[in-house]
Order: C-alpha cells, then sequence, then structure tokens
C-alpha cells in the first residue's frame, strides 16, 4: 500500500461520506486529491517514509471566495475526522510540515511553492519560478475538481516552459556544468584541492539533473528525489543516470575514472542538445553550446 493509494482510499471511505453528511459544498465546489511535499506525492515512499508526515489524509482545494465562506467550517471537519485508518495513523513528527493535508486556499497553496497564486504570465515569471517547487504543485494526484480553478493553474505548469524560457535554462544550466565538471575539476584536481574537486562534482551533476529534466520537459524535483526520478526519464535517463552513480561510487583521488564518466555525460547532453535543434556547434565543450544558445 503506497501513501497515494492508502490517500485516496480514506477520501472514498472516510472523507467523502463525512463530508457528503456535513459539509457538501467542499465537495460540490472544491477539488479533491494529494499533492505537494511528501514522498508519497512522487510515488517514492518506502518503510523508511513513514516516521514523519505519512499516513491516511488527502487535500482540499477552495477557491478564495469560498474559502472565506466555508473554509473554516471544512477545515474543522477535516479535523475531526478518524487519525486511523486500515491500521494506519498519521504521523505528524514535523511541525513545520503539519499543513500538507487539509483544508487549502488555492492561491495562497500555489503561492507557498512558486510565489504565485495563479499560473505565471510573462517571461520573467516563468524563469524565476523555482523548478523544484513546481515539482511539487505538478506531483501526484487530483480525484476530482469540479470548478477547474486548481486544475487550470496546475495544467498551465504541467504544459511545461514556453520554449524561449526552456531553452535559456538550458544554456544556463549546460553553462554551469560545463564550467565546474569539464574545466575546474580536473584544475582542482591538478592543485591536489579535492574539497574544491569535490564541489565542482557537486555543481556538475546537480546541473547535469536540471539538463537532462528540461531536455525531457520535466521539472527537476527535490535533491533527494532528482537522481530517482531521472533515471526513469525516456531522454538520457537510465544512461545519465548511471555514469552519473559511477561518477560518485568512484575512488575520491581517480580523477581519471570520473573525468572520463563527465565527458561521456557531456557528450550525451551535446549530442541531444544538437538533436533537439538546440545547437549547431560541433564542439565537445558544453560550454561552446550554451554560448550559441545565449547569443540567439
Amino acid at each position: 500500500m503506497n501513501g497515494l493509494e492508502l490517500s485516496r482510499k480514506y477520501f472514498e471511505e472516510v472523507g467523502r461520506p463525512a463530508f457528503e453528511k456535513a459539509c457538501p459544498l467542499a465537495l460540490e465546489r472544491g477539488a479533491v486529491g494529494l499533492v505537494g511535499e511528501g514522498s508519497e506525492c512522487f510515488g517514492f515512499d518506502d518503510e523508511i517514509s513513514r516516521d514523519h508526515d505519512w499516513g491516511p489524509g488527502f487535500c482540499i482545494w477552495l477557491a478564495e471566495e469560498d474559502y472565506k465562506a466555508f473554509g473554516e467550517e471544512a477545515a474543522k471537519l477535516y479535523d475531526s475526522l478518524p487519525k486511523n485508518f486500515m491500521g494506519y495513523e498519521r504521523q505528524r513528527v514535523i511541525k513545520l510540515t503539519s499543513d500538507r493535508v487539509g483544508v487549502h486556499c488555492i492561491p495562497e497553496f500555489y503561492s507557498k511553492y512558486i510565489g504565485l497564486g495563479r499560473a505565471p504570465e510573462t517571461f520573467e515569471e516563468w524563469f524565476n519560478l523555482p523548478e523544484r517547487f513546481i515539482s511539487k504543485v505538478t506531483n501526484g494526484e487530483v480525484w476530482q475538481d469540479p470548478l477547474g480553478e486548481f486544475s487550470k493553474i496546475r495544467n498551465a505548469l504541467i504544459a511545461y516552459y514556453p520554449e524561449p524560457v526552456r531553452k535559456r535554462k538550458i544554456a544556463m544550466h549546460a553553462e554551469l556544468a560545463a564550467q565546474a565538471g569539464q574545466y575546474n575539476y580536473y584544475r582542482c584536481m591538478q592543485r591536489g584541492n579535492v574539497v574544491a574537486a569535490s564541489h565542482a562534482l557537486d555543481v556538475f551533476l546537480t546541473n547535469v539533473e536540471d539538463l537532462v529534466f528540461l531536455l525531457n520537459l520535466k521539472y527537476c524535483p527535490y535533491y533527494k528525489w532528482a537522481h530517482r526520478a531521472l533515471k526513469a526519464l525516456p531522454i538520457l535517463g537510465a544512461e545519465v543516470g548511471a555514469l552519473m552513480k559511477e561518477i560518485v561510487l568512484a575512488d575520491t583521488t581517480d580523477s581519471k575514472k570520473r573525468g572520463e564518466a563527465i565527458e561521456k555525460i557531456s557528450a550525451l547532453i551535446i549530442a541531444e542538445l544538437k538533436r533537439q535543434g538546440l545547437s549547431n556547434s560541433n564542439s565537445d565543450f558544453m560550454l561552446h553550446h550554451a554560448n550559441e544558445m545565449f547569443n540567439e
């Protein structure tokens, strides 16, 4: 039983009957599902996940006027629901994340994660959206949305960045990956500065993750789940994911092995940039491809 399945059963068998009886407007006008923070929203939960903020629970998202009109009533009803279901009890160990489930105001819910209570409207707004937080409002499941207000924003985000924004982000991450991995890592190792070399590798791997997600038109999640999610992506996911693991597992002083993996990853990304028509450069240095994209 994973978290999403458990939560849906809890809503259908416990939540829905209670709200139909005591607060039907919440179901007639509110969106219901489980979206946001937590491994279960990404489908990555396991036994380890169950020590905090995991268990039966769901979200009801109300339009601002509805939240003002009967949000408090709906929240009190939600809080009165049984805490135990099918042998599970929701664990709330971390106070800061205790609002992952319950009744929410739609614009406030989105503002919490992306800084906007609506879908972005300009290239600047799109570019400044925190990608790892967008993943938190586009994950999980929405089981009903009679008014469509919650899903309208969600679907606009799922449709992904406008292409000029995506291209700019790809160029930015390609530049950072090239500088850190294809250039500075080697120089740091030549100087015997293994701490700086470790930082360079981290910057390289982080930006490679962003690149692979951007090339797949997907949002990169929180770092704890990024590599796991990356490996399932159809474009470069398996190949790059395996090479990233090879880099991490290599001996710290084995700069040759790590360097070879860095160049293999870079070559794969460059080939995909060219395949998607994002670069025409024949260079094997990602920075040159980034510069070409920046200059267009």
